[in-house]
């Protein structure tokens, strides 16, 4: 690991950053500086609004003066690397771009964000890969090990606004996975709370549990197989691992799931065209557009892997 210093630099707040807390603000641009300088910097007079000491709790104005001082931040030499592997992957895989919004079909196996152990994600790569973008934030979160539709405010005001629907629950999600079992016609809803639990190898895990959190999920068959069902998953709520866990508990955990599945059911399907995979998909979405107004609706095609998965089963 290496380290820089930044120099000092001064920020002339426009409309996309302001509301802002000036802690999350700094947060935000200075990901790998530890939050106790961040706070020690604000507390000690070195960042300055309008040549004028602040609270982390500043909340920034349009057209405010920040200054900040010189910064040393760490420089992760791994980082070059991930970006070069995963640059043309993601940008081949926009679905739809203007200068409100950013939406991909995200691969299998590539986090949103760092954390966790995970050095860098979606957001991470992008950013880099977009230098002169001045706004790049998640409106959302998908599970590394799913695929689809993923969906990045270019503006913070698109990022408000499509954060208001998601508490409106406007928003209409269509996943695709394969589960398995024949899943039982009635069975259209599940509506059981749902619990994190921090598991001893420091993963999180949630469990069907009273004391949880509401989560509410729709589905519908699509197909059915000898030992598998392809489903249309529709979430109301978003709970973390709300799709895999209420699917598990149910009897029915979606294929090649490491965490909620059935290791021993998934020997069974394996074939030689295996996609190594969990098999659930963010397969469209629909939703207001922030700025325009107009309902847009936006599909990510399955993978060819999984397209030649599914030709295998009877």
């Amino acid at each position: 690991m290496t380290y820089k210093t930044l120099s000092a630099s001064i920020i002339y707040i426009n409309k996309d950053m302001i509301n802002q807390r000036i802690d999350n603000f700094l947060k935000k641009k200075f990901k790998n500086i530890p939050k106790s300088m961040i706070y020690r910097i604000i507390r000690t007079g070195k960042v300055r609004i309008n040549k004028k000491r602040i609270k982390p709790s500043y909340k920034l104005k349009i057209g405010d003066n920040l200054k900040i001082p010189p910064i040393k931040v760490l420089i992760e030499e791994k980082k070059q690397f991930c970006i070069k592997k995963y640059e043309e992957n993601l940008l081949n895989h926009i679905l739809y771009e203007d200068n409100y919004l950013l939406v991909i079909n995200k691969p299998s196996g590539i986090a949103v964000h760092a954390g966790s152990g995970i050095s860098f994600g979606i957001i991470e790569y992008l950013r880099d890969i977009r230098p002169l973008e001045k706004f790049l934030e998640l409106v959302h979160r998908i599970d590394r090990e799913t695929s689809g539709i993923l969906i990045l405010a270019k503006k913070r005001t698109a990022l408000i606004a499509m954060h208001q629907q998601i508490r409106e629950k406007k928003i209409i999600k269509e996943y695709i996975a394969l589960v398995h079992g024949i899943w039982p016609h009635s069975l259209k809803k599940i509506s059981k709370p749902l619990l994190k639990i921090h598991l001893k190898n420091k993963q999180k895990k949630m469990f069907i549990h009273n004391h949880g959190k509401t989560a509410e999920t729709y589905f519908q068959i699509r197909k059915q197989y000898s030992f598998t069902t392809l489903m249309s998953i529709f979430p109301k709520t978003g709970r973390t691992h709300q799709i895999r866990a209420h699917t598990s508990h149910e009897g029915h955990p979606i294929c090649f799931d490491e965490r909620y599945g059935n290791s021993n059911l998934d020997k069974l399907i394996k074939n030689k065209i295996n996609p190594k995979r969990l098999l659930l998909h963010a397969f469209s979405i629909n939703f207001i557009h922030p700025k325009s107004g107009n309902m847009l609706y936006i599909k990510a095609p399955l993978s060819v892997s999984i397209r030649n998965f599914l030709k295998t089963l009877v």
